[in-house]
């Protein structure tokens, strides 16, 4: 098969499995929400960022360092795969132990016994991590399609249950659980691959040398995107936590189903061409087109729409998250700049410049945050969308230098589109407020969508934009 069919029918079978496990988890979330509380989400966000450590440490560098390494034997994914499962071990460890103490930081007893328990995943994802690599590697999501979304809708259902048996905050607790055992054990029957008894020094030195920089910046990464968690649960209520992590989710709908999926995709395939910056240009920019072409007008009108949105889909005691929801939109539209320039650096094997970048941007969070604590949270988030600014033309500077993509070409390259959204968002605004007039929150959502994607589309085709014929061509042509 050649590059461009396994590029396309991979990408076909990441978008079915990241469209099912979005669909399955929003359904999910859905239902939650009318049932629970915001301050029990609430306090589930406040372990969040202990969970997204522990993650990222089990779906490390070394893991990527299987994807992008050529000439692996089994002595390679076992050398990994025990890793793995011995910082699993470590790390639940360590939250054992700790779960009481941050317990008492939130002030929140039950987090003690919620922090056990959830984080059990750490162990059981660290027996499938290998072999979800391996599947990676060879551009094989129908597979990972197939092992998903039965264990989301499993796991789902599961919580939906224990809500409403009255289970409260643990239903959201045993249904993301069980849905990591699900999912382990379909990643061990489908993958057909199991370790042997072998742990390589050398081969592991090799991987660590590539992997642990790349560790370090993603776990900085995970720490400083859920610092404002910690800092929102500890000086204020569970249920601002609770409306932080609603907006923050429903931003994170439409980037993850777009971005995160073109991720698995674009990263083994960059490592293909790694070597032809000419062709590794072309095939960037045209796909950072193509993605912002789609995700900023989502954004756009999500964001306009917010109000009847929320109280249409999670009811009025949810309507305190749409101003959040609104600002973190625009980091939202953002976010596909910076993860597709930091892949460039990732398939060059730069991550020694990986973590130097990181570094740099923590930095400027952690003041942004020092500044904006004592102010509230809205002026907490707008720091978020200026450091979010900053980011992306630290991130575009070594795209720059290495395939000549530069931050001001990418920002002409996108331009148009932002401008066409916040457009035809502006006149959505203005409709739905002035002439629609409408007390049915579905009639606003459903006109107000219709009407915006039609003035998109419409004047995208009419102003002749390149980006709109390769989604076409992507679509319908393959």
């Amino acid at each position: 098969m050649s590059l461009k069919k396994q590029a396309t029918f991979g990408l076909v079978w990441t978008y079915a499995q990241q469209f099912g496990n979005q669909l399955v988890g929003f359904g999910v979330s859905i239902i939650l929400a009318r049932l629970l509380t915001p301050a029990e989400f609430g306090l589930i966000g406040m372990i969040a960022i202990f969970v997204a450590v522990g993650n990222t440490l089990l779906h490390s560098g070394l893991n990527k360092s299987l994807i992008r390494s050529e000439d692996l034997n089994n002595e390679d994914y076992s050398t990994i795969f025990y890793y793995n499962l011995i910082v699993s071990l470590i790390i639940y460890f360590l939250i054992f132990i700790t779960a009481p103490y941050i317990a008492i930081f939130y002030e929140q007893p039950k987090l003690t016994g919620i922090l056990r328990i959830y984080c059990l995943s750490f162990i059981v994802t660290a027996f499938s991590a290998v072999q979800l690599a391996r599947l990676t590697k060879k551009l094989d999501f129908k597979t990972q399609t197939i092992i998903s979304i039965p264990s989301a809708i499993v796991g789902g259902g599961i919580g939906i249950y224990m809500a409403f048996a009255g289970y409260g905050v643990w239903s959201l607790v045993w249904s993301s659980l069980f849905s990591s055992i699900l999912n382990t054990v379909q990643l061990w029957i489908y993958s057909k691959w199991s370790p042997e008894l072998c742990f390589n020094t050398h081969k592991f030195r090799s991987h660590f040398k590539y992997g642990y920089k790349l560790t370090i910046s993603e776990l900085l990464d995970k720490v400083f995107s859920n610092i404002f968690l910690i800092v929102i649960g500890k000086y204020f209520s569970p249920a601002q936590v609770g409306f932080y992590t609603r907006a923050e989710t429903m931003k994170q709908l439409p980037v993850n189903n777009l971005t995160n999926a073109l991720d698995r995709v674009t990263f083994p395939l960059f490592v293909v061409i790694q070597n032809d910056d000419v062709q590794l240009k072309r095939v960037y920019k045209k796909l950072i087109k193509i993605v912002v072409f789609v995700l900023t007008p989502v954004l756009t009108f999500l964001a306009v729409l917010a109000e009847p949105t929320f109280s249409l889909l999670f009811t009025d005691k949810w309507l305190p998250a749409v101003p959040y929801f609104q600002i973190l939109c625009i980091t939202g539209v953002l976010l596909p700049l910076h993860s597709y320039n930091l892949n460039i650096l990732n398939v060059k094997g730069r991550s020694d410049l990986f973590l130097k970048i990181e570094v740099l941007k923590k930095g400027l969070i952690l003041i942004t945050l020092l500044i904006t604590v004592r102010l509230g949270i809205i002026p907490m988030l707008i720091g978020q969308v200026i450091i979010s600014i900053l980011a992306f033309f630290v991130n575009a500077q070594y795209t720059g230098k290495f395939i000549g993509y530069s931050a001001i070409q990418q920002l002409k390259d996108v331009l148009p589109t932002f401008l066409l959204s916040i457009i035809v968002g502006a006149l959505v605004f203005f409709l739905d407020r002035y002439q629609l007039n409408s007390n049915f929150d579905i009639v606003r959502v459903l006109m107000g969508g219709i009407i915006g994607l039609s003035l998109y589309l419409l004047s995208a085709f009419l102003l002749k934009f390149e980006s709109l014929n390769e989604l076409y061509n992507l679509i319908l042509k393959k």
